[in-house]
């Protein structure tokens, strides 16, 4: 029938050993022959635009369906968002020309004959897409090859990499428990509460913030070594085998250690705060009281050293006593805080306190000011009682010296009275007697100026013992107004008058003298004018 010519037959056996070599061996899931080859052009052309395949003639008659096909597989090939739909001749040349190009399938079609067509011949069609099948069919299974290969190469790729990242891990997970353990293990205590604090804070921030990602490296570590281990056994390669050190016992026990310098970390920080606030609680104690101290004992040096028992009374002194006694008392008051002071200071050196320096100075210096305040106080008790007996003799002399005094004063002022009062005598007698009496007073004066230097000697055993004991008296004698000065003046106006009184006496004793002798003269010549007048008168 070939040699016939016969071409009905001839295509018939064409079509045969096409369907037979080149479509009835197409298979796509259930379906086979021109069923599994419409189903897999439904598949490839499923996400294109105006491509609807339904059978092999109508649905290929604008281009785009074979152009979906191409781009589908080989995008680089076809711009497919160029092509219109409107345009089918350039839709089926540029699909038979990049097939023929580019994938080695023979032009089988002509692009004016299918638009021409009503119904293109779906056997030519259905026989050209079969050559897109096979072209592609062959290129996904040496894909699918090369896939097999990129897979065993990725895994193994993949595997480097769980071991790099083992490694990397394991090395950065060593280092930060090497870095940690001796910051854990530090127990050097801070010197303020603040500081002990901030390591309390810091250590919550490692408890809080820095561990718990390091636990779940450490968890992580462990799952990616045993899914490793799978990986290498189940494509039967050798185990994977850390770098020395750095195998996952060695890890747990490097974890062992930081569990262990961690545990009582926190209760040691806490006990160490609750010290410090102790510590704290002291130094503010210490400083309270230092500063009530200081601040009672400001000025008490320079009232201690004060002299104005020099220049004081004896009621004045006595005052100064019962004042200083007063303070006494009052220092003794103090003493238990001075005793409290030093023993704070000792109980702040014994639990180590970080200023304790400047504590101990502090203290030291109040106790040696206390030593001092104890001195002076008893020097000054010792002046004022010394200054006291003092002023007592003192006070003794000014008596006695008043009392011898004040009658002293009297007589003089009588004597002066009597050596300048005036006298009216008529006779001799009577001036005799005057002179007398004067020569008596003045018999007396030797031991009135006896006396006077008595009173004066007291004053002067006075003035020695003030000025000898840097006593400033206050002024005069507070029991008489009866001054030396007024003595001694008062005694040289009497040394004054009695020789005025002496010539006085004498002057009037001569004027008496002289009218007695004219008095005796006048009754001689009475006794012989009498009797003559007498005669004359008989």
């Amino acid at each position: 029938e070939i040699v016939d010519g016969n071409a009905k037959m001839t295509l018939g056996m064409i079509w045969t050993i096409i369907l037979r070599f080149a479509i009835q061996d197409i298979s796509v899931e259930e379906t086979s022959a021109k069923e599994g080859l419409l189903l897999w052009c439904q598949r490839k052309t499923a996400p294109y635009k105006n491509v609807n395949v339904q059978n092999f003639h109508i649905s290929w008659k604008d281009g785009l369906a074979f152009n979906a096909l191409i781009h589908r597989h080989r995008p680089e090939l076809i711009e497919y968002d160029k092509l219109r739909k409107d345009d089918p001749v350039t839709n089926l040349n540029n699909a038979f020309e990049v097939a023929e190009k580019y994938l080695d399938i023979p032009k089988m079609l002509d692009a004016e004959d299918i638009v021409n067509t009503a119904r293109p011949d779906e056997k030519a069609i259905m026989t050209y897409v079969s050559s897109f099948y096979h072209a592609f069919s062959g290129a996904q299974k040496a894909e699918t090859a090369a896939n097999r290969i990129c897979k065993v190469l990725a895994v193994n790729q993949e595997n480097e990499h769980l071991m790099e990242d083992y490694e990397k891990l394991a090395s950065d997970l060593l280092e930060w428990i090497k870095r940690t353990i001796p910051w854990l293990e530090d127990r050097s205590p801070q010197k303020t509460i603040q500081e002990m604090q901030q390591k309390l804070e810091d250590f919550r921030d490692y408890r809080r913030v820095h561990k718990p990602p390091k636990v779940q490296e450490k968890c992580q570590l462990e799952i990616n070594f045993n899914t490793l281990q799978t990986k290498l056994r189940l494509s039967n390669r050798p185990a994977f085998m850390p770098s020395e050190g750095k195998m996952v016992s060695d890890i747990n026990t490097g974890w062992q250690h930081l569990e262990q310098a961690e545990k009582g970390y926190e209760e040691w920080l806490l006990n160490e705060i609750r010290r410090l606030e102790r510590l704290d609680h002291l130094a503010e104690k210490f400083r309270q009281k230092a500063s009530i101290h200081e601040a009672w004992t400001e000025g008490k040096e320079a009232m201690l050293k004060q002299k104005d028992y020099e220049t004081a009374t004896l009621s004045d002194i006595k005052a100064l006593i019962r004042k200083h006694e007063a303070f006494e008392s009052d220092l003794a008051a103090h003493q238990d805080r001075v005793e409290q002071i030093a023993a704070i200071a000792q109980e702040l050196n014994e639990l180590d306190y970080y200023d304790s320096p400047s504590v101990n100075a502090r203290c030291q210096k109040i106790c040696d000011q206390w030593d001092v305040l104890g001195s002076l106080t008893h020097s000054r008790r010792e002046a004022l009682e010394k200054t006291e007996k003092q002023l007592e003799t003192i006070d003794e002399l000014h008596l006695e010296y008043a009392k011898r005094a004040a009658p002293f004063n009297n007589w003089m002022e009588s004597a002066m009275e009597d050596l300048q009062d005036m006298f009216i005598v008529h006779t001799i007698e009577e001036i005799e007697g005057l002179i007398a009496a004067h020569d008596q007073f003045k018999s007396t004066l030797p031991d009135a100026d006896k006396e006077r230097e008595a009173i004066l000697g007291i004053q002067r055993e006075a003035q020695r013992i003030a000025d000898f004991n840097s006593i400033k008296l206050s002024g005069n004698n507070p029991y008489t107004s009866v001054t030396p000065q007024i003595i001694n003046s008062k005694w040289e106006r009497v040394q004054q008058l009695v020789p005025k009184r002496d010539h006085a006496l004498q002057d009037e004793q001569s004027k008496q003298q002289s009218n007695e002798h004219l008095r005796r003269q006048f009754a001689s010549q009475a006794n012989i004018v009498g009797p003559w007048i007498q005669t004359k008168m008989e």
